[in-house]
This record gives C-alpha cells, sequence and structure tokens, in this order.
C-alpha cells in the first residue's frame, strides 16, 4: 500500500504582477481558447507566460511527449515563474510522468492548477514530494468564459492569502449519508474519478487514509461511476476514508428516460461505509462557479450544514 508523504509542502502565496506559465500537458488547445485565458489570468493581476509551440499537436495531445514533458519542467524550474497553471484536461499526463526530473521538480515547489486528466500529476506531486496542489479552473477552458464559469473570490483567495479560504458554500450541493451527524476532518485529496482508478497500481497511486475524499467526473455513464466505486472499494481505497465529497458530475448519465437519478446510484454505491457523504460540489468539471480546492491541507465535513470547509492555509 503508498504511504502518505511524511512532511506537506505548501507553496508560496501569489502577489498581484508575479509572473504563471499556461502549460498544455495533456489535450490540443484552440489558439482562440488560450488567447482568451491569457487575458482573464491578466485581469485577475498576473504576468503570463507560455512556450511558443503550445498549440502543437500529436493525435489527440498538445505536441509530442517530449514537448509537453519539457515544457512541464522549464515552467517549474524557471525562477520567475511563481504558478503552473494547466491550459486545459483531455489526455496525456500520464505519458509525461517518466520523463520528469523529480530532483528538479522536488527543488522548485510552485502552485500547480487544473484539473480532470491533470488528476495524474496532481497524484504524481503529492505522494513523491507532499506537494499542496490546487484542483481548479483552466486557463484555456474555464478562465475563457470570464466569471461566472468559476469563482473568483475562492480563486484568489486559495492562491494569494495565507489563512484557510474557510467554508465552501453552494446552493448545489445535498447529503447523501449523514453518517453520524457529526462533522468529520481529514487531510483533503482527490480529483477526477477516472484517474484516480487509471493510477491505481502505478507508484502513484492514491493513499486515501483519513481523508476527506473528494471525487468528480463527467460525461461517464452511471454504470461505469458505479464500476469505478467498486474498483475502489475492492483496492481498499475507502477502508478509513472520513468522508467523501462527489462533485457536479456533469453529463452523467445513461439516457434520458433511465428511470433512476445518479444521486441514487451514488448514495447505493456508498450505502454501507456509515460516513458522511455529499454530493454536487462544483469544482472541475462545472459549467458554473467552478470553486478551487486546494488538495492536501485540512478540511471538515459538515453533514448537518452540508458544507465543506477549508481549515488550513494552502500557501506560505
Amino acid at each position: 500500500m503508498t504511504e502518505q508523504p511524511s512532511t506537506i509542502i505548501k507553496p508560496t502565496g501569489l502577489r498581484a504582477g508575479d509572473t504563471v506559465a499556461v502549460v498544455a500537458p495533456a489535450s490540443n488547445l484552440k489558439a482562440e481558447y488560450l488567447a482568451r485565458g491569457v487575458a482573464e489570468l491578466e485581469r485577475l493581476g498576473f504576468r503570463v507566460k507560455h512556450r511558443a509551440d503550445i498549440l502543437d499537436k500529436a493525435w489527440y495531445t498538445a505536441g509530442s511527449d517530449q514537448r509537453r514533458a519539457e515544457e512541464l519542467m522549464e515552467a517549474f524550474a524557471d525562477p520567475e515563474v511563481k504558478a503552473v497553471w494547466a491550459a486545459r484536461g483531455g489526455y496525456g499526463v500520464m505519458r509525461l510522468l517518466p520523463l520528469l526530473d523529480e530532483a528538479v521538480l522536488r527543488a522548485n515547489p510552485k502552485i500547480f492548477i487544473g484539473y480532470s486528466d491533470l488528476t495524474a500529476l496532481h497524484l504524481y506531486l503529492y505522494r513523491r514530494f507532499g506537494w499542496v496542489t490546487f484542483h481548479g479552473p483552466m486557463a484555456a477552458k474555464d478562465l475563457v468564459g470570464g466569471e461566472e464559469h468559476y469563482d473568483r473570490e475562492i480563486l484568489l483567495a486559495a492562491l494569494t492569502q495565507t489563512q484557510p479560504t474557510g467554508e465552501l458554500k453552494s446552493s448545489k450541493t445535498e447529503m447523501l449519508h449523514r453518517g453520524s451527524g457529526k462533522p468529520v476532518s481529514g487531510r483533503l485529496l482527490g480529483g477526477c474519478l477516472s484517474l484516480i482508478v487509471a493510477m491505481i497500481g502505478t507508484p502513484d497511486e492514491l493513499d486515501t487514509r483519513d481523508s476527506i475524499l473528494f471525487l468528480e467526473d463527467t460525461g461517464t455513464r452511471p454504470y461505469a461511476l458505479d464500476r469505478m466505486l467498486q474498483q475502489l472499494r475492492l483496492a481498499g481505497k475507502f477502508d478509513e476514508v472520513r468522508g467523501i465529497v462527489f462533485g457536479e458530475m456533469t453529463d452523467c448519465f445513461q439516457n434520458a428516460e433511465q428511470g433512476y437519478t445518479l444521486q441514487e446510484v451514488l448514495a447505493d454505491c456508498t450505502a454501507d461505509f456509515r460516513i458522511p457523504v455529499m454530493f454536487g460540489l462544483p469544482s472541475g468539471h462545472s459549467p458554473g462557479g467552478n470553486l478551487t480546492l486546494p488538495l492536501g491541507v485540512m478540511a471538515t465535513l459538515d453533514a448537518d450544514r452540508c458544507v465543506l470547509s477549508i481549515d488550513e492555509a494552502a500557501v506560505g
């Protein structure tokens, strides 16, 4: 079984005027979306840089594995860059993990933000280095649509403030199970369910013990979500989890006439865990109000109030 890192490393918080690097370690980008995302980052008060070849294409990825790995390494090694910001998800990150230089990364902890396919890199950076990373809006996707597509206040608080962001409230959340009814606390970990399952059996599979486990996905049929949850169960990944928070799970349905809800499926899959289980937190594949979740910090899930709270600052 994998083990939790012995030390948690928090990156330095961002300040107005800091430089962020936009990177494309997964699928290829549209130039228009990249330009609009860069403009939004600049409106947030940051300088932005990216490689000239970020728009490269190789099948379904943003250029070759070598190009994308070099781009990541350059961004983390660049002393001018204070945050590494994923442009979009899709596919390709798992192909890069053997190409990354652990020694260089270990010496350069920085803010890293993204979701979806970037979950593989979140797991890698947490398992190997104990880094706090950020499950949040991506430059050439969520930021493209402006502020209605992401929660600007929570984003900036998570990345810039050296105090906890506190309660993450959303009208979209509901409790599937209350557990004991008492608030539970643990280290907030997780990401895209498909990638968490795909990383099982690798050196960077997620150790979920004593965690508040966040799971989200998109465009996945309920039976496939059920199957992945059963895999996590059989792998022992729910044995010592303190609470579960599901995302909105956008477009996760069989068909319009299926006769059951996704909430019913997820509630059934987690019915015997005897822990609080929340559904509907808008982070990751969410069409609006995308919340930034700092992964690796302590959090509390309060079933009675249906609230997830971030209890620890994510940056130093």
